[in-house]
């Protein structure tokens, strides 16, 4: 690594079809950067997941209601919507280094004050504030490693954020379900939170020394108006999608819809009259089909993570009367199936292009159709041995998808808007999860309707899983768009 890259002085990048220096030679210090970067995800997607299993004792614990325990996840998975772009346009012009450590110090303080919440008030409004971190963390991974890695390098990078998304989903679970049963020193579920913090302060110590740090070439302004703009249309389209099953669908519900729906078309018209003026969102990212289409699957990778990782825990200690270290042991089959498929992909080294994440897409679906027919037929009968093969085929299945859809998606972005770009990418798949946690209210909560009764539980999450495979088919369709052979820079 050069020493530009190790100073603390922005490293400005050019829009060239070479790699950035620094990181592209995967020597020791690289691989101490990629821990960090993947480290920053891994805290994110973790977080994302870790209250699953935990909901039934924090609600125990702080009284929380159902719209409470939605918007535990709603209330994380907002801000970031509304932020990532954003965030990514910061990296762009003023740093990506500085801005992702930035957002590491706001998260790990939300997370302390999450630990600490004594009421469900508190402990929403500072999941809002990891949320916050979040955004400004996230997009920063993706446009560092998609400029300083290229050829089989990036291959392999990809394939290892790829199993880190694998793990994390599935790790969140798993970490709730084992903290929370363990009750250290009488903590209950408090240390899911607490353990950020340790994790988040080696992020900031390491990220500074052997994160390279990128920027844009012009960075001399922040477009304001796009950034409000852009966030009043994301709040105004979730926010009622999250809120109106409790309130019986009411007329402001879908007063909001459509604001929320004018207020995007105002962002994208004045987005187009800033394209030579430091314009928010390049909108020259879109014109493609790779990026737009491999956009669009993201959103859908969300809106089923988002969808079927809440009601399946549900649907597990509610449903079958598990309890949360059995649930978490349910999430762990997964896990070794996720873990199993990202491995795949990482040893193909992009080879198969789009045909890779399309098989992991199709290998999701049978098995979800096969999960669905056990579910509906097994009743309360269904143990955690006769689930093993359908659960490990869905993990597997979508272990091949996360790691190749973001590296083919992103492949061609230049490197001045590769912020940007991570940050509209990850934007899809965080409203991708915010809307499927509010489809929750039509799926799952309109059958169970705040009971705890066993078959209702049962009835709702077979439902879901068909919704689920719809959402699968869409993608592997969407998939199309991404290039049949692999051609980037660096190759």
């Amino acid at each position: 690594m050069s020493s530009s890259a190790l100073g603390n002085e922005p490293q400005h990048t050019t829009p060239s079809p070479s790699p950035a220096p620094g990181l592209s030679t995967m020597g020791l210090t690289a691989w101490i950067a990629l821990l960090v970067l993947l480290s920053a995800e891994l805290m994110d997607l973790i977080d994302q997941s870790v209250v699953l299993t935990a909901l039934p004792a924090i609600q125990e614990s702080t009284g929380a209601g159902p719209a409470a325990v939605q918007w535990l996840t709603t209330g994380y998975s907002l801000p970031i919507a509304v932020g990532l772009i954003t965030g990514g346009r910061l990296g762009d012009l003023y740093g990506r280094r500085r801005v992702l450590l930035i957002g590491t110090v706001v998260f790990t303080t939300a997370s302390l004050l999450c630990g600490l919440a004594a009421g469900p008030g508190v402990l929403i409004g500072a999941r809002g504030l990891q949320g916050v971190g979040v955004a400004l963390m996230i997009p920063q991974v993706l446009a560092t490693l998609h400029v300083t890695f290229a050829g089989q390098n990036r291959s392999k990078v990809f394939g290892l954020y790829g199993a880190v998304m694998s793990l994390a989903s599935v790790l969140g679970p798993v970490m709730g379900g084992l903290l929370t049963e363990a009750d250290l020193f009488g903590l209950s579920w408090r240390p899911i939170f607490l353990v950020n913090v340790p994790v988040g302060l080696a992020v900031i110590v390491l990220g500074r020394r052997f994160v390279p740090e990128s920027a844009a070439r012009k960075a001399d302004r922040i477009d304001l108006t796009g950034m409000v703009l852009s966030a009043l249309a994301i709040v105004l389209i979730v926010f009622p999608l999250s809120e109106g099953h409790l309130h019986h669908w009411p007329l402001w519900c879908f007063a909001m819809l459509a604001a929320g729906l004018l207020a995007l078309g105002v962002f994208l018209r004045h987005q187009q009259r800033k394209q030579n003026d430091a314009a928010l969102l390049p909108l020259s990212l879109f014109r493609g089909r790779q990026f737009s289409g491999g956009t669009v699957a993201q959103l859908m990778h969300g809106l089923l993570c988002g969808l079927f990782f809440m009601t399946w825990s549900l649907y597990l200690q509610y449903g079958l009367g598990m309890s949360a270290f059995h649930a978490a042991l349910a999430f762990v089959l997964l896990s070794f199936g996720e873990l199993a498929g990202a491995t795949v992909t990482a040893k193909s080294g992009g080879r198969f292009a789009r045909r890779l994440p399309q098989a992991g897409a199709l290998v999701a679906l049978a098995a979800t159709a096969g999960y669905g027919f056990q579910v509906a037929a097994g009743g309360a009968g269904v143990t955690l041995l006769a689930m093993t093969a359908p659960v490990v085929l869905i993990g597997f299945g979508l272990g091949m998808v996360g790691g190749p859809l973001a590296d083919l998606t992103l492949a061609r972005v230049p490197e001045g808007d590769a912020g940007a770009a991570s940050g509209v990418f990850n934007t899809a798949f965080h409203l991708g999860v915010g809307v499927g946690t509010a489809l929750t209210a039509l799926v799952f909560f309109a059958t169970t309707e705040g009971s705890s009764d066993a078959g209702l539980h049962r009835e709702a999450f077979g439902a879901v899983l068909w919704w689920v495979g719809g959402l699968l088919g869409v993608m592997w369709g969407l998939m199309f768009c991404l290039p049949g052979r692999v051609g980037r820079r660096g190759d």
